[in-house]
């Protein structure tokens, strides 16, 4: 067996290793400006995608250009969240070389699709190979998926991104299937995470916080996972919030896919708890004179609905920002964060507004990492999806693991 790397090797983005030329794990892209995708444009016999969010399905709909109908497998949130993600990109980028696709491609994925649950094996033929596939959960997102792969002889672990612990949206990781490699992700190899409860006691002390003092509180939240957890946390600790952009669309979607979730009661008593902004501009600017939460997108002010409130927010210290996810290097939220000045629609806006930062990462950390990988110690592991890929695979092999971290184009035989 085969995996050639054409994204997130040495990086955090445009996820997409191809299995013995055949056989694709995920098609990603990468957050920046222009966009970034895959290093090569493959044409598989079949895709198997491990989860739902832009840097692991972004560019999907772009394998199905001309007569290449690859099967694109994945579980059932993993394929209603690409379908959201490839029309918002169409929606932001349509028309233009930034996107990769058009409607007739993000239409095909209804016709090739296939779905699947957890620990059900089904058969994958691609280049005259019989693959057995099987998806474990996770613990990242809902629907997101280990994936095994099977040619008889070679059994491949593909981590996807994973957390061991639990989160409101979704219960941490305990699959450890056999294999004979990994393709492990390391978003956070290098941090230990505060304890989760402690964030949200953090986050929640802070909020109410500004909210006495007639503040609003604006958090800019990834719409796949990170939006969830947030009306969860809202909800629990009764704490007046308003949500914003795709979130909405996501939120709704998984409560059709309650086995997808850790609490589904929990997260239909936190969809009706939240007030949903309809969008327009008015009522957003009206939002906040208002002591409230306002859950948006993006994550990493990229775009989105926070394109709108945190103009609106920035010019009074009362009010906050409260950065909840992972900031990649280059975009308007990692800028914030560093610098206290944000890039809106190409103009840099200094922030009074008070700017703090909370660890709800869905990513297992350095801990998290090894405690999975103690599983694997006889196993040969190929490090990924990180900005210290070498580092972490050093570190692993001074512990006594076969590992190293592919670069970016090339092709390992495993």
């Amino acid at each position: 067996m085969e995996a050639s790397f054409l994204g997130g090797a040495g990086e955090v983005g445009r996820s997409a290793v191809l299995v013995d030329d055949s056989l694709l794990l995920d098609y990603g892209v990468l957050a920046s400006d222009p966009p970034q995708y895959p290093v090569q444009t493959p044409e598989p016999d079949a895709v198997v995608a491990s989860h739902g969010h832009l840097d692991h399905v972004g560019a999907v709909p772009a394998l199905l250009k001309g007569r290449r109908r690859p099967d694109v497998h994945w579980t059932p949130p993993t394929g209603e969240l690409t379908q959201l993600l490839a029309n918002d990109t169409l929606k932001l980028h349509g028309g233009s070389p930034r996107c990769p696709f058009t409607d007739e491609h993000v239409s095909r994925l209804g016709e090739v699709e296939r779905r699947h649950g957890y620990e059900e094996p089904f058969a994958v033929e691609a280049g005259g190979t019989t693959y057995e596939v099987t998806l474990f959960d996770a613990g990242h997102i809902p629907g997101s998926a280990h994936v095994l792969v099977d040619d008889g002889e070679t059994r491949l672990l593909y981590t996807g991104d994973f957390h061991t612990d639990d989160q409101r949206i979704v219960a941490g990781t305990t699959a450890r299937p056999d294999a004979d490699v990994v393709i492990c992700e390391s978003t956070y190899s290098d941090v230990t995470h505060d304890d989760r409860a402690d964030v949200e006691r953090g986050f929640v002390a802070s909020v109410e916080e500004t909210l006495w003092e007639g503040g609003t509180v604006v958090v800019p939240a990834f719409a796949i996972g990170r939006t969830q957890e947030l009306l969860l946390v809202c909800a629990a600790h009764d704490l007046p919030c308003y949500v914003d952009g795709m979130g909405t669309e996501v939120t709704a979607m998984l409560r059709h896919h309650p086995e997808f979730v850790r609490d589904a009661e929990a997260l239909r008593r936190a969809a009706g708890h939240a007030r949903v902004v309809t969008g327009r501009d008015g009522q957003r600017r009206r939002i906040t004179d208002q002591p409230t939460v306002i859950v948006t997108t993006s994550g990493m002010l990229s775009g989105g609905p926070a394109m709108t409130y945190i103009p609106a927010v920035r010019g009074t210290p009362v009010n906050k920002v409260t950065m909840t996810g992972y900031q990649v290097e280059g975009t308007p939220g990692r800028q914030l964060l560093e610098t206290g000045t944000a890039t809106i629609d190409g103009r840099p806006m200094s922030v009074s507004a008070q700017v703090e930062q909370y660890d709800f990462s869905a990513h297992a950390d350095r801990d998290g990492l090894r405690g999975f990988l103690d599983a694997y110690r006889d196993t040969r592991v190929l490090v990924t999806h990180g900005d210290r890929c070498g580092r972490f695979a050093e570190s692993l092999r001074a512990a006594g693991f076969d590992a190293s971290a592919p670069t970016l184009g090339t092709t390992v035989s495993v």
